[in-house]
C-alpha cells in the first residue's frame, strides 16, 4: 500500500515537471526577439557599397578643392597687400626728404648764380674759390644720393613736364627749333618726381 502511494506521488511530480517544461517552452517562444541583427550595409551588394563610397569620395574631393582654392586666394591676397605695403613704405622713404630738398633749392640757386658769373668768380682768391666749390660739391653729392637730379640743359627738347619757357627766341636754324636756348633757372627732379621745372628760353619754330 505504501509502495503504491509512493509511485502515485512520483507520477504526480513527473506530470507537474512536464507541465512546467511546457510552460517554460511557451514563455521562451513568446519572448523571442524577431529583429534581425544584420545591418543594412551587410545586406547591400558590394557594387552598391562601392558606388556609395565613390559618391562620398567625390564630395570630399569637392570640399577639399573649395578649401584649397579659398586658402590659395587668401594667400595671394595677403601677398598682394604685403607687396603694396612695401611699395608704399618704399615711396614714403624715398620722398621723406622732399621737404628738406625743396628748402635747399634756393641755396643751390645761389651757388649757381655765383658760379654763373665766371668773370667775377675767377677774380676771387683761388684757395677760397676752391674751398667753396668743394663745399658745393659735397652738398650736392648728398642731395644726389637722396635721388636729386638736375633738369635743364641747353639743346634739350622742350618738354612741358620739365621746362617752363618764359621766352621764345628765333632759332639760328630749323634744327634748333623747339629746344632750350638758355637756362634761366635750373629745375630738379627727386627720383621720378619733378619738384621744380626748369625756367628756360626756347627756340621757336620760325626762321627769319
Amino acid at each position: 500500500m505504501i509502495h503504491r502511494e509512493n509511485e502515485e506521488n512520483e507520477e504526480k511530480i513527473v506530470d507537474m515537471g512536464a507541465r512546467d517544461e511546457s510552460l517554460d517552452t511557451k514563455d521562451e517562444a513568446s519572448y523571442i526577439d524577431p529583429v534581425s541583427f544584420e545591418s543594412e550595409e551587410d545586406l547591400e551588394s558590394p557594387a552598391l557599397a562601392l558606388k556609395k563610397l565613390r559618391e562620398k569620395l567625390k564630395v570630399c574631393e569637392k570640399d577639399k578643392k573649395e578649401y584649397l582654392d579659398g586658402w590659395q586666394r587668401m594667400r595671394a591676397d595677403f601677398a598682394n597687400v604685403r607687396k603694396e605695403e612695401e611699395t608704399r613704405r618704399g615711396e614714403m622713404i624715398k620722398f621723406a626728404s622732399e621737404g628738406l630738398v625743396e628748402d635747399m633749392l634756393p641755396v643751390l640757386d645761389s651757388f649757381a648764380m655765383a658760379f654763373g658769373n665766371k668773370e667775377a668768380w675767377e677774380k676771387v682768391d683761388a684757395n677760397w674759390r676752391k674751398g667753396v666749390e668743394y663745399i658745393y660739391a659735397q652738398m650736392y653729392s648728398v642731395l644726389e644720393s637722396r635721388g636729386l637730379t638736375e633738369i635743364g640743359k641747353v639743346g634739350e627738347l622742350i618738354d612741358p613736364r620739365n621746362h617752363v619757357a618764359i621766352e621764345e627766341v628765333v632759332p639760328p636754324s630749323e634744327k634748333e627749333a623747339g629746344t632750350v636756348s638758355e637756362v634761366i633757372q635750373k629745375g630738379y627732379r627727386l627720383h621720378s618726381k619733378v619738384i621744380r621745372p626748369a625756367k628756360v628760353k626756347a627756340f621757336g619754330h620760325s626762321v627769319e
